[in-house]
């Protein structure tokens, strides 16, 4: 689960907002229903964005264009795209992983594309097959985040990053 070592598979600096939306478009064209994204990082880090780009990238492709609010009161925002949902979650409210439950997101995991903002809040939930999108601000460098990806599973994930981001 969550607490398990994660191998780093790749690293990056992405310079801008810009180049975090071209990423986010890269993987969306990667990833299947069961496909776990963990979106970690301090407050202003560009998880929201990162979401929001993938999201919205998928529903172009079918000519769909939806606003794609912050999920931090509703703690859950769904969507549909591509013949697939897509749950957007931010955790960061949670106060105990149970609740995860009540929200109906780890039924989500093995159906849904899921897109998890503040993930840590799960504990022990999180499934192993998860990919971790570790994002922190660059001294100095406004726009530009440091872009860590991990994974317990990085088996499930190496070829499908390989073409999106350098290891």
């Amino acid at each position: 689960m969550s607490n398990q070592v994660r191998p780093i598979i790749a690293g990056t600096t992405l310079t801008s907002p810009e180049a975090t939306s071209r990423l986010a478009q890269h993987l969306a064209d990667r990833l299947a229903p069961g496909d776990i994204l963990c979106l970690d990082g301090d407050l202003g880090a560009g998880k929201t964005h990162f979401a929001r780009s993938l999201i919205q990238h998928l529903q172009a492709a079918e000519g769909r264009v939806e606003d794609v609010p912050s999920p931090t009161f509703t703690l859950v925002q769904t969507y549909e795209a591509a013949g697939q949902e897509i749950w957007h979650a931010d955790l960061y409210r949670l106060s105990d992983p149970q609740e995860v439950d009540e929200l109906g997101l780890t039924d989500a995991f093995d159906t849904a594309i899921c897109l998890v903002e503040w993930p840590d809040r799960l504990g022990d939930e999180m499934p192993d097959r998860a990919l971790w999108l570790s994002l922190r601000m660059v001294p100095g460098q406004d726009d530009a985040r440091a872009l860590t990806i991990s994974s317990a599973r990085p088996d499930l994930w190496a070829d499908r990053l390989s073409l999106v981001v350098p290891a």
